[in-house]
């Protein structure tokens, strides 16, 4: 990717028997750890991963659900409810239309996608000129990560985006016009996902202008009309989406970028959601994930010579977040593929000895990342610091297993959470049935609900128990509520 290495149409996936070990090896557990989770994690991290793909997604497909503020005022683009509302529609076309169904199997498709991505680790760590066993270690180290684990299930902007990011990247450094293309559209689709992305598209056409004495201008052009044309893709499907509201300007073009930064960088208003200092990230990367934080760290660093352009990118991308006030651990989640991308580098600049022993060393740093991922804390993914000490796994999963209890009852015609927020639940997509939701705080309630998620022993009667939670039903009907707003308070 660099001057100095060339990237032709050599061969992505590896010959050598030790490599495609590891690569294959890595990619058969992640996939099963990722299922295992799949299947036993209900939990929610952030609001986000429900309310800006699942529950646009299952009103677009199911007819009702939830609204976020972001899709009253045109905040986000419908790439990734779009590419969620894909799955659910096969889903219901087949009959499958049970959220006991369609929630696994989304979140299988993310995992899969995460492990796309690391199939994009090693092409793009073959294409730095890396050698076959240290690029399959990459990919390893993103399949098996305690990162990758913990967040690639999530229905989330940041899980489409990696993808896209790091295959966008691989594809468009190389030397073929058609690899060029093809990596330019996905880094264009990256930013219609997550408008973040759209660092990493300019630093790529920086990265091919370094580069125009030895290839002249014909790839940077390339690169930018292929960019060119899909941000007018991403104007005009914002103006097809947004364009009859009231504070669209110029037919709503672009409208999602332009609130979505007004919201962020102009008010600040992402800082009432919490805010942290700029170390965030490095601290709560490294919590994480310690050893694997400390080689991708060093790697950047040995490697910089030739990596530059990836490590141009992670510092572009990190330097976009690390002054906003409001953070998150996800919000990184994006770039780390990339990251992953360097170690495989670096080793791959040793002799054999002292590669062989860096990939024993990484190859150990993934693995205790791999095994300790479940014994992570809301400490350490950096959420919640008033329950540091708390699980970060299955996070109020115990209230949308209840809320799939209550989709499997067929008499639901409301349901009040005294468990909860809404925001951190399942909503519409785990309840499933055109039946308001409410918590409590919003009277008049009288009659508007037959069943509640509430603590034990409440007096009703019991139809399911999880942790210190119980449905129990209070009715057979409902008084209708003329006046429910499904705005999601």
């Amino acid at each position: 990717m660099s001057d100095e290495v060339r990237t032709g149409p050599a061969t992505w996936l590896p010959i050598e028997l030790p490599a495609r070990v590891v690569l294959f090896g890595s990619l058969a557990l992640g996939l099963l750890l990722r299922a295992r989770i799949v299947f036993t994690d209900d939990g929610i991290n952030w609001p986000d991963e429900i309310y800006q793909s699942f529950e646009p997604a299952h009103r677009l497909v199911f007819g009702h659900g939830l609204v976020a503020w972001e899709f009253l005022e045109g905040a986000r683009t419908w790439a990734v409810p779009g590419f969620v509302a894909v799955w659910l529609s096969l889903c219901k076309l087949v009959g499958a239309d049970s959220p006991s169904t369609y929630i696994p199997v989304v979140k299988l498709v993310f995992s899969v996608l995460s492990l796309i991505a690391a199939l994009g680790v090693y092409r793009l760590a073959r294409g730095l000129g890396a050698r076959e066993l240290e690029a399959s270690f990459a990919a390893a180290t993103w399949s098996l990560c305690a990162l990758a684990l913990y967040f690639s299930a999530r229905a989330m902007s940041e899980n489409l985006a990696a993808v896209l990011l790091v295959w966008g990247v691989a594809l468009t450094l190389e030397d073929s016009r058609e690899a060029r293309i093809t990596g330019a559209s996905l880094l264009g689709l990256a930013t219609l996902a997550r408008l973040q992305s759209g660092v990493v598209c300019v630093v790529v056409l920086v990265v091919l202008i370094s580069r125009f004495k030895k290839t002249g201008w014909k790839p940077v052009l390339e690169a930018f009309a292929t960019l060119a044309v899909w941000a007018l893709i991403y104007g005009a499907w914002d103006a097809a989406a947004w364009h009859s509201l009231p504070s669209a300007k110029a037919g709503g073009f672009f409208h999602s970028a332009v609130v979505y930064y007004r919201f962020n960088i102009v008010e600040n208003r992402g800082a009432g959601w919490g805010t942290a200092p700029w170390p965030y990230y490095f601290v709560y990367l490294f919590r994480t994930m310690p050893g694997v934080s400390l080689a991708l760290g060093v790697s950047a660093l040995v490697a910089l010579k030739k990596g530059w352009p990836v490590v141009l990118t992670l510092a572009a991308f990190l330097g976009l977040h690390l002054f906003v006030a409001h953070k998150e651990l996800r919000f990184i989640v994006p770039v780390i593929p990339l990251a992953c991308a360097l170690p495989a580098l670096a080793l791959s600049l040793l002799p054999a000895k002292p590669a062989r022993l860096g990939l024993v060393l990484l190859g150990l740093a993934v693995a205790v990342s791999a095994v300790n991922h479940k014994t992570l804390t809301m400490g350490d993914v950096g959420s919640y610091p008033e329950r540091a000490d708390s699980s970060a796994w299955d996070d109020f999963g115990p209230i949308n297993r209840l809320l799939l209890a209550a989709s499997r009852q067929g008499d639901v015609c409301g349901l009040r959470i005294d468990a909860a927020h809404l925001a951190w639940t399942g909503g519409t997509t785990y309840l499933h049935a055109k039946a308001p939701l409410y918590m409590p705080g919003f009277p008049p309630q009288h009659g508007f609900f037959n069943y509640v998620i509430t603590r034990p022993n409440s007096g009703g009667q019991r139809i399911a128990t999880e942790g210190p939670w119980e449905l129990v039903k209070l009715g057979t009907t409902c008084v209708p509520d003329v006046n429910y707003s499904w705005r999601l308070p």
